[in-house]
């Protein structure tokens, strides 16, 4: 990811206004309407047939709404391994805070197979809403990009294309929700917070409430100066779980005093398709007993460096690259980070691809290069091509390794990338400091504004 940013979003042209004008717009074109219906219209006509001919579509969303008939019955969420109104093709364990029981239960009245037609359309939707605030979020240079010439119509390719990425087709093919837990913190983080909005950091507890891991952005909201922001979203987080003390104490109790640290109810920590530090440790290492413990040091080792990334971006004005650096560090250090956790790939190509117009001919390769590296991990299907399963992954050859850590790869690449630049820049400056009239702090920050 390039550094260069330009100057922070001027006042008028800030992302909910931008958003707000759009949809204003959008509601003026009927055929963008159409186009945009396509994909979530699609989803939802799939669900109903998939229930008339009995197919097997949405194993995460069947349980999601197993999770939600089980609250709603008084049955235990976490007594076994799976739930009694599960279908046979979909028994897993319920692995959520009984927080998410609650806002999964929508989905208990739909049939299986509609209800994931349901999310899936909302995640075609929250899909175009990440696209249209990330690129609403972008800095503006001066003449602007013509790739952004046409937000809303660079939204809808952008979703249409993005569905070739395999944590999004992933993402929407099991029923996971990955993508709209993305959108409420993409939503929070850089329109609401932004805005000063009463709400700002509600989203990112409901958000944290369903899955535990957006709650590093808690954090990320404190250290960017969001201090009634992060309050409001470890409120909304610990309003829900004592809401859940209330209305189901056992299943909130057992959940955060036995299940919470159950690994093995998520699954094989070593299997190819957890791309996090924790699954990579314990498959170079054959499941020693010590990698999951040695994966949380090396996350906290990676810590500063991350935190002076994020808030060296974030002193710039550069919100959306701060807010990345988080999403990427949290993917990094959580225990499990399957393959479709990493839909954040979203935001960070359409950055990437903005960025490409902007550049010299002599640079023009490198940022092409990054570009397409990082397209090419996330489309390719690499880790589904790799022998997989049935513990194949504790004996890969060393390239099989490197292959089967390729999406660990994509944040390795950018933290190089921006390594090398920014030495290279203060280097610049070191030798215009030395010359005949010194250099100034503009210089410094590099002549587009970049750090």
């Amino acid at each position: 990811m390039s550094t260069t940013t330009g100057s922070e979003v001027r006042p008028g042209d800030e992302p909910f206004l931008s958003l707000r004008a759009s949809l204003g717009r959008l509601s003026g074109r009927p055929r963008s309407i159409a186009l945009l219906a396509v994909l979530p219209a699609l989803a939802v006509v799939a669900g109903v047939l998939g229930w008339l001919f009995d197919w097997r579509l949405g194993v995460d969303s069947a349980v999601y709404r197993a999770g939600a008939l089980t609250l709603l019955q008084s049955d235990p969420l976490y007594a076994g391994n799976t739930l009694g109104s599960e279908p046979w093709w979909a028994l897993l364990p319920f692995t959520y805070p009984p927080a998410a029981a609650l806002l999964f239960a929508p989905l208990a009245f739909f049939p299986v197979q509609v209800a994931w037609g349901v999310v899936a359309a909302v995640s075609f939707l929250a899909l175009a809403l990440v696209v249209r605030v990330t690129i609403a979020s972008l800095p503006r240079q001066e003449g602007g990009l013509a790739l952004l010439a046409s937000p809303a119509r660079i939204t809808l390719v952008f979703t249409i294309v993005f569905f070739g990425l395999e944590p999004v087709w992933r993402t929407i093919f099991l029923g996971q929700i990955n993508i709209i837990l993305m959108a409420l913190v993409v939503l929070d983080v850089l329109v609401l917070c932004r805005r000063d909005s009463r709400w700002g950091g509600v989203l990112v507890g409901i958000a944290a409430a369903v899955k535990l891991t957006p709650l590093i952005f808690i954090p990320h909201l404190l250290f960017t100066g969001r201090k009634r922001d992060a309050a409001r979203a470890l409120g909304t987080f610990a309003g829900l779980q004592a809401l859940m003390f209330v209305i189901a104490p056992s299943d909130a109790v057992r959940f955060w005093t036995h299940t919470v640290f159950n690994q093995g109810r998520i699954g094989p920590m070593h299997w190819a398709g957890n791309q996090s530090l924790n699954g990579l440790l314990n498959r170079v290492t054959d499941l020693a007993p010590w990698s999951s413990v040695a994966a949380l040091g090396v996350g906290a080792l990676l810590a500063p460096f991350a935190i002076w990334v994020m808030m060296r971006f974030h002193r710039r004005g550069q919100h959306l690259y701060a807010l990345l650096v988080t999403a990427f560090y949290a993917l990094l250090v959580s225990p499990v980070s399957w393959s479709h956790h990493w839909v954040w790939a979203v935001p960070l190509i359409v950055v990437l691809v903005a960025r490409l117009p902007e550049t010299s001919p002599v640079t023009a390769w490198r940022r092409w290069a990054l570009a397409g590296f990082v397209i090419v991990v996330f489309v390719s299907c690499v880790l589904l091509v790799l022998p997989n399963g049935r513990n194949l992954e504790l004996h890969w050859e060393f390239w099989q390794f490197v292959l089967g850590s390729a999406y660990l790869l994509v944040p390795v690449a950018l933290a190089a990338t921006l390594g090398v630049r920014w030495l290279a820049r203060r280097e610049r400056v070191v030798e215009r400091a030395g010359a005949p009239g010194g250099s100034s702090r503009a210089e410094e920050r590099g002549q587009d504004g970049s750090p």
